[in-house]
């Protein structure tokens, strides 16, 4: 009889989702500002960052994994879309990336991140959600 891996705790797995999100929000955000693009590729990114955060720290079982690896890459994307806007607003006031985006409305980032996300900005975004999807498969 072999013994199964310990799962994490739930806690502990919202963490470190948390953690991966808003680090991988950060980076994306990061590239964003220094190519002076919405860098949507990113998602896909984000996507295998959740995947693999949910399975290398045994979080949940199958059909969990993979709306755990869905959400966070969505909240990912939400994420990356309402710093940029933030810091791109921030810049033409002279503020920093850190200053200007806890001023940034949620309606106005959203307004602006509808504006500045074309058609192939989108279907990155949802090939990322595909991609989080595949959490399903994993073992």
């Amino acid at each position: 009889m072999s013994a199964s891996p310990p799962r994490a705790r739930p806690l502990f797995a919202a963490f470190l989702l948390l953690l991966g999100s808003t680090g991988i929000a950060a980076l994306w955000t990061l590239l964003s500002l220094a190519w002076n693009t919405q860098a949507g590729w990113m998602a896909v990114v984000a996507a295998i960052d959740a995947m693999l955060i949910v399975r290398l720290g045994r979080i949940g079982r199958r059909p969990l994994r993979a709306l755990l690896a869905l959400a966070f890459t969505a909240l990912a994307i939400a994420l990356a879309n309402w710093w940029i806007a933030g810091a791109q607003i921030g810049r033409l006031f002279g503020l920093l990336p850190w200053e200007a985006i806890p001023r940034t409305g949620l309606h106005y980032a959203w307004t602006l991140s509808g504006m500045a996300n074309g058609p192939v900005e989108l279907a990155w975004y949802v090939l990322g959600l595909l991609v989080a999807l595949a959490a399903w498969r994993w073992p």
